[in-house]
């Protein structure tokens, strides 16, 4: 058994707490906005936080969080004005989408503990988030922004 505090609401998880948080979040508690991408952690499509930090959710066991913190992409704002949510819109990074609501948790994350970070920073920390539509380009220039807009 373990309890996880889901985007401030609290969960028990009675049967088998070893599944992977993703399959928690998705098929247990129907919040479809986390991803399935690779099942490796390779691509960050799943990536949450958990206690703040950025993780993969398709590797990270639900007993994982057991008594933490977990943040979805549904848990980033509630009105979907979070300094990333509204800089990803303002630049229209999504092109076929799959993979932003990993990219936002990620440069979430990043901008939590580096409020202006340099490109290499963002490239850096970002890397592990694979668009295959690249919009790379427009990723960066949405974190930038959302740097400038959060200080």
């Amino acid at each position: 058994m373990a309890e996880l505090t889901i985007n401030g609401e609290k969960h028990t998880i009675d049967d088998d707490a070893t599944i992977p948080l993703l399959w928690y979040l998705r098929d247990i508690l129907g919040m479809t906005g986390t991803k399935f991408g690779c099942g490796v952690a390779q691509c960050g499509a799943c990536t949450v936080h958990l206690d703040g930090v950025a993780v993969r959710s398709c590797v990270t066991p639900a007993v994982a969080a057991d008594g933490r913190a977990v943040t979805t992409i549904e848990g980033l704002s509630e009105e979907g004005d979070h300094p990333v949510q509204m800089a990803w819109k303002e630049h229209q990074v999504p092109q076929c989408g799959y993979c932003q609501s990993g990219q936002m948790m990620q440069a979430a994350a990043l901008l939590s503990t580096n409020s202006n970070p340099s490109d290499e920073d963002i490239d850096n920390t970002m890397q592990g988030n694979i668009c295959r539509c690249g919009t790379y380009p427009r990723i960066r220039a949405a974190i930038k922004s959302a740097a400038r807009s959060s200080r």
